[in-house]
């Protein structure tokens, strides 16, 4: 993939593309972790493999579970034409589809090692599975991952009654010394800093022989809470709501699932038609879905776009210039830097809400985009859950990325309109989405 610098390429004319794009991680990810606790194997098609899901395979793996990839090419299909009449962008199928993944589980055992990256599902997933057992698991990371939070989630597994090691630090490295399952059933978890740090005691509560898990304050990204709950009833569990959260039990069963297409990573494909005032439909949108990403239909159309849903897709035309909007981001907050491109860009001021925790991810992301907006020229300020943005005249420019994928799809959607930005490190976009300069390039060179 290409690395630094990555100079973005400019639309001279309007973009006009139909995308297919790789399986939810938030989904994949979630699979995975049921398929390795189930009584049974179970097969995910259309699952993403990146950066973030190979950790993750990886991680299990080394707890005992087998995951064979059963074709990691294209599928037969790609020679097709997409529902437009194109052909499908480099490295899906007609439909986005990836490869199907085959999840034969196995005793939870140790002693393991698991590296993380810097993949808050692995980091956070993982720690309660290791809990199931009898010998240390040893989890660290990237240098970055070493400063994402972490102490809600070691502080519940000790109240369930499982010694962790870490240093004091709250964070990583630590090291699970399972029990072989949990001493207690009821647990609190603080989850305001990630909804992770909820998702991950619920993933594991059957296996752990049933759990109420609670999270008394605020939870961002609650839709990712609710997608691990579906998740759970797909695979055969049971989620009962109590007060401020959740009783989960039952026991797991294999499945054979299909992963829809990730959403958040059709955030920038769709932001490149609002900015050019274009067309661009990413195929295969669900009707109906848990994903947060959804919440683009209502955004982009707050934003001046004509969003359209048919069976072949979400299709966006753009306005003639996007406009400012003033948005609660919290159920979505990983939309934050493809909206706060598409706001540098408008025609008045954004406020972006509700993603105070922004601060916690891959990078401090509030503080990265107010950055990096205000190197380019523009006017960004920081706010104590958000930000504010005043369209300005921006320039060229070099953008950093500081190690976080989303960093770098957001100096890519500017780059379609401000000539001479240029991406450091615009590899970290493999986290989530291999091969993004081919796909983005593709997009902007059409027809294709």
């Amino acid at each position: 993939m290409t690395r630094d610098p990555w100079p973005a390429p400019f639309a001279s004319t309007r973009i006009d593309a139909s995308v297919c794009l790789p399986g939810s991680k938030s989904l994949t990810a979630r699979y995975l972790v049921l398929a390795a606790l189930a009584d049974s194997p179970s097969h995910l098609s259309g699952a993403l493999i990146s950066r973030d899901t190979q950790l993750m395979i990886a991680g299990l793996a080394a707890l005992g579970a087998r995951i064979d990839v059963d074709d990691a090419g294209p599928h037969p299909s790609a020679q097709g034409t997409d529902p437009l009449g194109r052909p499908p962008l480099p490295g899906t199928d007609q439909s986005g589809h990836g490869p199907g993944l085959t999840v034969a589980p196995a005793p939870i055992a140790g002693p393991a090692r698991i590296e993380t990256g810097l993949a808050g599902t692995v980091m956070r997933f993982l720690p309660p599975v290791a809990a199931l057992a009898r010998e240390p698991v040893e989890f660290d990371g990237d240098p970055a991952a070493r400063r994402r939070p972490m102490g809600p989630l070691i502080e519940a597994l000790r109240a369930l009654g499982v010694r962790v090691e870490d240093d004091g630090r709250g964070r990583l490295p630590f090291a699970v010394h399972g029990i072989g399952g949990v001493e207690h059933h009821c647990v609190g978890v603080d989850a305001s800093a990630s909804s992770q740090f909820l998702s991950a005691l619920l993933l594991a509560a059957p296996a752990l022989g049933g759990l109420d898990v609670t999270a008394p304050g605020p939870v961002p990204s609650a839709p990712h809470v609710q997608m691990t709950l579906a998740a759970l009833r797909q695979f055969g569990a049971h989620a009962e709501p109590i007060p401020n959260g959740w009783r989960v039990g039952g026991r797991l069963g294999g499945r054979d699932v299909r992963i829809e297409p990730d959403l958040s990573n059709a955030a920038p494909f769709l932001a490149a038609g609002v900015v050019t005032a274009g067309r661009v439909t990413a195929v295969d949108w669900p009707s109906t879905t848990v994903q947060p990403g959804d919440l683009l239909r209502e955004f982009l159309a707050a934003m001046g776009a004509d969003v359209s849903w048919t069976p072949d897709g979400l299709t966006v035309l753009g306005p003639d210039r996007p406009r400012g909007v003033d948005l609660d981001l919290g159920a979505a907050g990983e939309l934050a830097p493809t909206l706060a491109a598409i706001a540098a860009v408008a025609t008045t001021p954004s406020r972006l809400t509700g993603i105070g925790h922004l601060r916690g991810h891959e990078t401090d992301r509030l503080a990265a985009l107010t950055r990096e907006i205000n190197r380019l020229g523009g006017r960004a300020r920081e706010l104590p859950d958000g930000l504010e943005i005043v369209p300005a005249p921006l320039h060229g420019g070099a953008v950093e990325t500081y190690g976080d994928h989303r960093m770098a799809t957001f100096a890519a959607v500017i780059g379609l309109v401000v000539p001479g930005v240029t991406i450091r490190d615009v590899a970290t976009t493999a986290k989530t989405l291999p091969d993004f300069p081919e796909r983005w390039t593709a997009m902007v060179n059409g027809p294709w």
